[in-house]
C-alpha cells in the first residue's frame, strides 16, 4: 500500500470513528429535538438568510454588509452544490446507526449546513460579534455529523469553503 493510500484509509478510519462518536453520544430527547431544529434552521441557508435580511431592515448603516451576506449564502450554497456534483461522495450509510433527519439529496461532500454557516459567518462577523456567529455556524456544522448525515471532513470541507467564499466573494 502507498503511503498516499495508506494515509486515505487512516482518514477514511478516523473520519467513521468521530462519525460514530458524535451518532451515540448525547441523544437525549430533549437534545435531539434542539439538535433537529438547528439542522432543519440550516436547510438552504435559511437562518443565515433571515439573519441578514433582518440585520438589513434593522441596521441600516451596515446595510451593505448585510446585502452581501445575502448574497454570499446564495453563492456558497450553489458553489457547494456543484462540488456536490463533482466529487459525488455518498453520505454516510451507518447500517446500526440511520440517519435521524432527510436530506435533499444523496450526496456528503462538502455539507452544505457547514459552507453557508461559515460563509455568513465570515462576513456578518463585520458587523456582529465573531464569537456567537462562529458558535453557531459550528453548531450548525456539528449537527449534521449528529443527524448522521454526513462525515466530520464533509463538514471540515465545508468549513474551509464557506470561509473562504465569505472572504473572497465581494
Amino acid at each position: 500500500m502507498s503511503d498516499r493510500a495508506e494515509a486515505s484509509s487512516v482518514l477514511r478510519a478516523l473520519d467513521l470513528r468521530l462519525l460514530r462518536l458524535l451518532r451515540t453520544h448525547g441523544h437525549q430527547p430533549a437534545l435531539e429535538g434542539a439538535v433537529l431544529k438547528l439542522t432543519h434552521a440550516g436547510e438552504h441557508g435559511v437562518l443565515w438568510q433571515i439573519v441578514s435580511v433582518t440585520g438589513a431592515l434593522v441596521h441600516v448603516r451596515a446595510r451593505d454588509t448585510y446585502v452581501r451576506a445575502v448574497r454570499v449564502v446564495a453563492l456558497a450554497y450553489v458553489a457547494n452544490i456543484a462540488m456536490k456534483h463533482v466529487v459525488r461522495r455518498p453520505r454516510p450509510l451507518i447500517e446500526d446507526l440511520p440517519p435521524i433527519s432527510s436530506t435533499v439529496s444523496g450526496l456528503s461532500y462538502p455539507s452544505a449546513h457547514s459552507t453557508t454557516s461559515f460563509a455568513a459567518a465570515a462576513v456578518l462577523s463585520d458587523v456582529l460579534p465573531a464569537a456567537p456567529l462562529y458558535t453557531t455556524a459550528t453548531a450548525m456544522a456539528l449537527s449534521r455529523v449528529y443527524v448522521g448525515v454526513h462525515y466530520p471532513s464533509d463538514i471540515a470541507a465545508g468549513a474551509v469553503l464557506g470561509t473562504a467564499l465569505g472572504r473572497l466573494i465581494p
